[in-house]
Parts: structure tokens; sequence; C-alpha cells
């Protein structure tokens, strides 16, 4: 097989100039230089780069960034120099830490009868954002489908989160997890938590295929692993990441129990065990007896509708008739009802903390 390079060039005016930063100051590698009696070009690599400085070459000089775990202990702890030739040299952590915003609350109803197109993300897959302020950063919720079945176009990667969510709504997907023995198969009404930096991939999906994927914080990192191939052995699937365990729960296996709202009836998916208390999810359906008015105190609590149908009453508000696909996030303390629930009525509820109070109002 051919051996193939590739190198980034850059312009100077003067490369003796250039030669003491590249090499000293950035502890690059000096590979190449020419003429030897009027050098105009000099290759140097170094931190998984190859560099050409050459002379008169029409580039702007640009900015190369340099990712270390140790920035204090690069080029005297500076944080931003500027070569000879003009080019910017950032330097940055090499694994920035996860920032977590705080949540801004607010109230939030998305139809999907009022819904913008979906729009194309990832591997293919159609993307509809449920949460549109991110709650100032703090989450995202998307609803996600795939129109075409079969094999997923997709990579071993892992995300930088605090918590992630895939709950299958529709049909069903074949994925494999780091450490979590051979591919499986995730039905409808069924779910998996994604701790943080777990390898995975999405293998094979049926035809029109859809998922609620949740994310904390709305902004995070996905990373390709191209040296890991999945599956993986032996499987450990005791494992924590940071501190959260691989969580798949399955439809079939769900014990029913009173939910913390009268009227309805709950599946736990024991996440909130899994997560440590950092998220929680359950999926509520109608039982019997009326509804009332409540108030919570959870930090962010996201509801979609899965199937059938209710009235949103919220304290000064209008009422929100909603249906399948529609989604809402009620802030701490509001004062709510899930008024007039169809007999078929089922919600998909996701709360962090994974352990909150409510309390139910007198009206």
């Amino acid at each position: 097989m051919a051996e193939i390079r590739a190198e980034i060039r850059l312009p100077t005016q003067e490369l003796r100039d250039d030669i003491p930063f590249f090499t000293k100051t950035l502890g690059m590698r000096m590979d190449m230089i020419y003429p030897a009696d009027d050098p105009s070009v000099a290759v140097f690599s170094g931190h998984g780069l190859r560099v050409r400085i050459e002379a008169g070459a029409s580039e702007p000089p640009g900015t190369l960034r340099i990712l270390t775990d140790d920035p204090d202990g690069f080029a005297d702890g500076a944080r931003v120099l500027t070569a000879p030739n003009g080019t910017r040299v950032e330097i940055d952590v090499l694994h920035p830490p996860m920032v977590m915003p705080e949540t801004v609350h607010s109230f939030v109803v998305r139809r999907l009868a009022d819904q913008a197109p979906w729009v194309i993300g990832r591997a293919g897959m159609y993307y509809r954002d449920l949460i549109p302020d991110r709650l100032g950063g703090s989450i995202i919720a998307s609803h996600i489908r795939i129109p075409d079945g079969g094999p997923v176009p997709d990579m071993v990667h892992y995300h930088t989160v605090g918590f992630q969510l895939i709950y299958c709504y529709r049909g069903w997907v074949d994925l494999v997890y780091e450490d979590q023995g051979e591919p499986f198969r995730l039905e409808a009404g069924c779910c998996v938590i994604q701790p943080p930096e777990i390898r995975h991939r999405v293998l094979f999906a049926s035809d029109n295929i859809e998922v609620i994927e949740i994310g904390v914080p709305a902004e995070h990192v996905t990373t390709i692993d191209h040296e890991m191939a999945l599956p993986n052995g032996p499987a450990n699937p005791a494992r924590r990441f940071q501190g959260q365990a691989f969580v798949h729960h399955r439809v079939d296996e769900a014990v029913w129990q009173p939910f913390r709202m009268a009227g309805f009836e709950g599946r736990d998916t024991g996440i909130a065990t899994g997560t440590d208390g950092v998220a929680g999810v359950q999926v509520a359906r109608r039982s019997a007896g009326e509804t009332a008015w409540t108030a919570h105190d959870s930090d962010i609590l996201f509801t979609f509708v899965m199937e059938g149908r209710m009235v949103l009453h919220g304290e000064g508000r209008d009422p929100f008739p909603l249906e399948p696909g529609d989604a809402f996030v009620i802030p701490p303390g509001m004062a709510v009802r899930y008024a007039e629930p169809s007999d078929d009525l089922e919600l998909l509820e996701v709360s962090l903390p994974g352990v909150f109070a409510t309390r139910t109002l007198d009206r």
C-alpha cells in the first residue's frame, strides 16, 4: 500500500525566524528543510500535526490549536502565542471539564402539529427539538426518527455528558455497548441510559423507528473512537462509568405501581438507581380516579406524550390540548393539572434529580 502523508501549508517572510519558534517554543520536530544554501521551505511535525512553512505561500497565517493535559507546563504557560510568520497558536486543555449550566426554568409546551420540519443530523437521522430554549443550556430533548430501516452508518463513539437517555418510542433498533456483551435489540417501550463516555454504536434499525433522546447538558461533545471494536469482551455489566451503571429497561419486565399523581400508575425504569440519583425516568399511564392539581420540586421535569390525549392546565396559563408527539416542561413550584386524560394516555417522564417531591394542592 502506498505511503500517504498530509500537511498544512503556512506562509512565512523569513523562515529562519520561524524555526526556533516551532522547534523550541512549540516542541515540534523539523523533518525537512530546503534548499540548503537559502532555505525557503521547512516541514515540522509534532502533537499529531505536520506543518509546512513556505516562503511566499499564498495562504493566510491561520490558527493552530494545541491541546494538552498540562497547559501550564507547555510554552511557559502561555495560552495564546503568535509565531514570527503570523500564525496564531492557542494552547488549551486536552480534556476540558464538562460544564453543567444552571437551569433557567421555564414553562414549555412543544406540539407536533406546530413543529417546524425535521432536520437531518448525525448519521442521516431526522431530529426535532422538543425543548427549544434548552432551559438555559441545561438539557436537550430530541425526537429522532429514521424513515428507512436497515444498517445505520454509525461509528463507535461516546458522549461527554452528565446524563443521556435513549427511549425507543416506535419500532426497534439494534445497539452494542462497551462491556455489555453482544449486540441487542431495543424494542418499543424499552430504554437505555448511556453513562458518561461509554463506547457504543447503532447497528441496524427497523423502518420508521422513532426514539426520544435526552442529553444533559444540552451542548456536549461526541467523540469517535477509531481504536475500539464492539462488542468487546469479556462482558462486565457491573462496571460503572463515572459513577453511573448501564441500564437496559425492558417493558416486558416492568412492574406498574401507583404514580406520584392521582389518577395514574407508573413503571419505574431503574434509572434513578443506576445513575445514583442523577436522573429518573418513569412511564405513566391512566388508571382510575380523578386527577388533581399538583406542584413538584424537581429541577427539571420533562414529559413526552406517547399515546392518548389530555389537557394540560397550568396556573395562569390557557389550557393546552395535547396528543401523541407533544412534549412539555413544568418548572418547579408551578401548579398544574393533567385534565381529561383518555383511557389510553401514556407519558414518558424524565426528571433531574431522580428523586423529588410532589405536592397535591387544594383547588
